[in-house]
């Protein structure tokens, strides 16, 4: 265990220009990554090291560790070489292989060692390595963990070649209290740091990394996050305070108030207010207005309405808050007022008169238009509906106008209010409600949490649009790959399973797939491209069902069952977790292997009836019993889909499986007597496989 005098604190920081709000949170949280598995591997880690923390703001990137080593320790390094046998000829000299060897670990023959090996004698060289300090080696480890963040595009500036990010201006290296000197990403560092650009423009000189957070606050005024969102949470402390004061609630957005977040140093919070006759506007639109394009936080009254104000965070601690809150005010009324043109001129053409601009949009490269998409979906969604008792015609309607408010100009303007705004519009233009509602969800669920489609006519719809999605990028040779997935189909995969599952809705999944696949504009051997897409989706399933910490055991038993309805699939996964619960799980399951086992090294035998007159073991016949009285019992509840009930019953076989196996000699000799046991087996085996395959459990 490394002494308190071995380790010191570890401190960097980079400073840089603002850095995108969107993607910082996931650059601190990387370089701290990358920083840590560095450090480890070149064991500057103690014993149980202490993980620090992480903090940024706008203008910096800072990785704290409490403890590093502040030597390598002193370790041997082997390197083997030839076998003996073929190092020395049978006069005992050397042979070019061993003099090879030698050279290139810069020896002669004479110095090389001889080690015991598992496949013999072998010459050796072993040479101690000195272990190098921290001062040396950190700035290359600081260079390499900032190399390997995900960037996806990284910019140079100046005459120099460095590329990040943005474009740097100072770093920190603190080890102890000693500053590193090094360049790292072209800027030499130090033990100085700038404060808040306006409040706070000079420098500051850190005396020790544990300051940094405080000294940055109390000298620098510049609050950093750090990874347990401290700043998140008195951000919207201060403006739930703020919507008090002004007669309202915040609606506060988590995401919202990450990035707001990551764009201030010195959160001020700013309450203004905007005229209440665009209060006639969707509530959709006013908070898109402020939230996506002012990150503002819109105020509702206690009945939920939304209030003609907003809470703003502000980057400073101005001198004339009245003019910051005008200027607040002032940005966002062209906005509005653009969004209440677009509101009244869109209404004033129907839904239905748009279809032949869907004409001219192509959806993508070989799979035809908008109008074409729509078309297809319709088909698709039509036929989902009449498989969940919905309204067939009022899916085909809501699938032929679910595109048209793409080419309005409120979506035009506001991307994010897609259907949103369709249903709005087809409410206007007298369409059913069911129809103006489908299109409003028909793309939920939009995120992980986002809520889901309530009518039937908008589960159809959204099923029939992502499926279509999925299967045409699919037919055209453009699924994902790693960690690319430009047309997000990984997120409307997940989105087609919750629905089927979480709304319950019975659907076979390969049916679906081949209806998909049955309209996309290129031939292909559809069975094989539905059994890819199949394994896709049910990949989705699996990160959904380990996201509800289900575990990756019961899913890959139940997955061996291949159930093509994943409301089937929940339900036999919601078996086998209450199965695991009883007492007799763990000895079943095991004894699900071992018959696993039994029978795969049994090799092909003929499956056939257990003929009675060849049970000879009090053991083998209690089974037997037991088995034949299970099968009435449970084929019922299998065939209802109470696969938890069946597996329940079948806990009551644990007593007899143990008495067979320890009574019982499954391989006779007699080869009559060894086929009917295995037969029994067999046919014990399949009870359970008819819910999952148990063999595959994880037992202790």
């Amino acid at each position: 265990m490394a002494k308190a005098k071995d380790t010191q604190p570890f401190l960097v920081e980079i400073g840089t220009e603002e850095l995108p709000p969107k993607s910082l949170k996931g650059l601190a949280i990387a370089f701290h990554q990358n920083l840590f598995m560095q450090l480890a591997t070149r064991n500057f880690l103690p014993e149980h090291p202490p993980e620090g923390d992480t903090f940024f703001s706008p203008r910096r990137l800072a990785i704290y560790l409490p403890r590093i080593l502040l030597k390598q320790k002193d370790r041997t390094e082997e390197r083997l070489g030839p076998a003996v046998s073929t190092a020395f000829d049978s006069q005992g000299q050397p042979t070019k292989a061993a003099e090879g060897f030698a050279k290139s670990c810069g020896v002669t023959v004479g110095q090389l060692k001889r080690c015991q090996t598992d496949g013999g004698e072998r010459l050796a060289y072993i040479r101690e390595l000195k272990g190098k300090t921290a001062a040396e080696l950190l700035p290359g480890i600081v260079n390499e963990a900032l190399a390997k963040l995900p960037i996806p595009k990284r910019m140079r500036w100046g005459s120099g070649e460095v590329q990040f990010v943005r474009p740097v201006h100072w770093v920190v290296m603190l080890l102890g209290e000693q500053p590193l000197k090094a360049e790292i990403l072209g800027i030499q560092a130090g033990s100085k740091t700038y404060g808040h650009r306006y409040h706070h423009p000079a420098t500051i000189t850190l005396k020790h990394p544990k300051d940094y957070p405080k000294v940055l606050a109390s000298t620098g005024k510049v609050l950093v996050e750090d990874r347990h969102g401290t700043l998140t949470k008195r951000i919207a402390v201060q403006v739930t305070a703020a919507a008090k004061k002004a007669g309202g609630q915040a609606q506060l957005d988590g995401a919202l108030l990450e990035e707001v977040a990551a764009m201030v140093e010195w959160p001020v919070p700013v309450t203004g207010g905007f005229d209440k006759k665009f209060l006639v506007l969707p509530d959709e639109v006013i908070v898109a207005v402020l939230e996506s394009q002012q990150r503002y936080f819109p105020l509702r009254d206690v009945k939920g309405r939304l209030l003609p104000r907003f809470v703003a965070i502000s980057n400073i601690q101005s001198k004339q808050p009245a003019e910051v809150r005008r200027g607040n005010e002032r940005v966002i009324v062209p906005r509005l007022s653009d969004a209440a043109f677009f509101w009244e001129h869109d209404r004033k053409t129907r839904l239905e008169a748009r279809l032949p601009e869907l004409e001219r949009i192509t959806f993508q490269k070989g799979l035809g238009s908008l109008r074409d998409k729509s078309r297809r979906v319709a088909k698709l969604a039509e036929y989902i509906a009449g498989q969940i008792n919905g309204d067939p015609g009022l899916a085909s309607r809501a699938a032929l106008f679910c595109k048209c408010d793409l080419v309005t100009g409120m979506v035009g303007e506001f991307p994010e209010l897609q259907g949103v705004m369709g249903g709005y519009y087809a409410h206007h233009d007298g369409e059913p409600e069911e129809v103006a509602r489908a299109i409003a969800e028909h793309y939920r669920p939009r995120y992980a949490g986002d809520t889901l489609p309530a009518t039937k006519t908008g589960q159809a719809l959204a099923i029939a649009d992502k499926l279509d999605t999925i299967c045409g990028i699919f037919v055209i040779g453009q699924k994902p790959t790693g960690d690319k997935d430009p047309f997000g189909l990984r997120r409307a995969g997940l989105g087609v399973m919750r629905i089927l599952v979480e709304q319950q809705l019975d659907l076979d999944l390969m049916k679906l797939l081949r209806a998909a696949l049955a309209d996309q504009p290129f031939g292909q051997n559809q069975e094989v491209l539905a059994d890819e897409l199949y394994e896709f989706l049910l990949e989705r399933l699996w990160a959904y069902y380990l996201e509800a910490g289900i575990r990756a055991d019961v899913f890959e038993a139940v997955r061996a069952r291949r159930p093509e309805r994943p409301l089937d699939f929940q339900r036999r996964i919601q078996a086998v977790n209450a199965f695991l619960s009883l007492p007799e799980a763990s000895s079943l399951a095991a004894a699900n292997k071992r018959i696993g086992n039994i029978l795969k090294q049994a090799g092909r035998f003929e499956a056939h009836e257990v003929e009675i007159s060849k049970l000879r073991e009090p053991a083998e016949k209690s089974l037997y019993a037991q088995v034949e009285r299970l099968q009435q019992d449970i084929h019922p509840l299998l065939a209802a889909g109470d696969y938890t009930a069946a597996l329940k019953k079948l806990a009551a076989l644990r007593a007899p499986v143990d008495e067979f196996f320890n009574r019982v000699l499954v391989m006779d000799t007699d080869a009559g007597i060894r086929a009917n046991r295995l037969a029994l087996l067999a046919h014990l085996s399949e009870l359970f496989l008819h819910t999952a395959d148990l063999a595959l459990i994880q037992t202790e």
